[in-house]
């Protein structure tokens, strides 16, 4: 028996997992980060290497790839009843303090896309490292209709 390639997705997994699981009505997005066709867009520590706007960005970017796994998991961002939690992690120097604004950049992604159902509770979280080297990873949860 040959071991079949995994499919093709919007937001590969840079490891051993799938972007998205659909099970009792929600929706759990892997920890995405800023990549765009596979490929890490920044690389660094926030306050360090990476200023605040470019970690907006990277926050920004990190969400919407949150989206996209879940259009892919459900078929459609129409099939959410609403995002019911994100996390936001931010790799930053000892002293950041502006965690919020960043993750800022990444609601508004979600409210641009989905309106009133892009609201969500939402944790903003300085770690020292993310994976590659990423500034910020982003996961979310969301309710199915």
């Amino acid at each position: 028996m040959s071991e079949q390639p995994a499919p093709a997705t919007a937001v590969p997994p840079q490891g051993a997992y799938v972007p998205a699981v659909v099970h009792g009505g929600l929706v759990w997005t892997a920890g995405m980060t800023p990549r765009r066709d596979g490929r890490l867009t920044v690389r660094g520590v926030v306050g360090a290497d990476v200023d605040l706007a470019a970690a907006r960005e990277a926050a920004a970017l990190a969400a919407g790839n949150t989206l996209l796994a879940v259009a892919e998991a459900l078929g459609s961002l129409d099939a959410v009843a609403r995002c019911v939690r994100m996390t936001v992690f931010i790799a930053a120097v000892d002293g950041f303090t502006e965690h919020a604004a960043v993750a800022d950049a990444a609601s508004a992604v979600l409210r641009e896309r989905l309106g009133e159902r892009g609201i969500v509770a939402r944790s903003a979280i300085g770690v020292r490292t993310l994976p590659s080297g990423a500034p910020v990873e982003v996961e979310l949860t969301a309710a199915v209709r």
